[in-house]
């Protein structure tokens, strides 16, 4: 077993190790705390297939912003964990089914000949000026330019429908209106009173 071998197996246990603790941590601070671990794991394996430009976007964007904004939310929040975990047994058959299902879901598709060593074969070695973001960018923006723009077509929606959604106007708030400021004229606004000099 090769030494790139022993680190993949070592970070692919830490990543499942710190996912399994995201969902069955009691505090939550702990399990926001356990998700940015599973976002480093996650980006290191990524770093060991070459992916380097994927893996500093994982950390940038999901570490550097979503988590940290997670992590305000969830301090600022007064969360009830009595109340949260009232249900647990309840609905514990129906989220164990889940997960044997999206199990076997898995297996099936990383089990498939897809997959694996066999599939594919094994990569050249590249030259030290080789850029793999280069190629990300390349592909992405010729073979995949589609689904690349219906993807961000849809995140605008996403985007769109919830602010649309958390949006509620308040009949105490004084606001402005745009249109109103534009059609105003300088007489409207504007008087000039004549006055003596004193």
């Amino acid at each position: 077993m090769s030494f790139q071998e022993v680190v993949f197996y070592l970070f692919s246990l830490t990543l499942l190790l710190s996912a399994g603790a995201v969902v069955l941590a009691r505090n939550t601070v702990h399990s926001a705390l356990f998700l940015v671990l599973t976002f480093f794991t996650t980006s290191a394996i990524w770093l060991l297939l070459e992916a380097e430009f994927l893996a500093i976007t994982l950390i940038l964007v999901y570490v550097g912003a979503v988590m940290v904004l997670f992590l305000f939310v969830i301090m600022m929040l007064d969360v009830d964990l009595a109340k949260l975990k009232e249900g647990f047994i309840q609905y514990l058959p129906i989220g164990v089914l889940v997960v044997l299902v999206m199990s076997a879901e898995m297996i099936m598709v990383v089990g498939s000949s897809k997959f694996g060593t066999d599939a594919y074969p094994i990569p050249v070695p590249k030259a030290a000026d080789y850029s793999n973001t280069k190629d990300l960018g390349s592909v992405l923006y010729t073979e995949y330019v589609l689904q690349f723009e219906l993807a961000a077509v849809i995140l605008l929606v996403a985007i769109i429908a919830a602010i649309a959604l958390t949006m509620r106007r308040r009949p105490n708030t004084k606001y402005q209106s745009p249109a109103k400021q534009v059609m105003v004229k300088k007489a409207d606004r504007l008087r000039i009173v004549k006055m003596d000099s004193e």
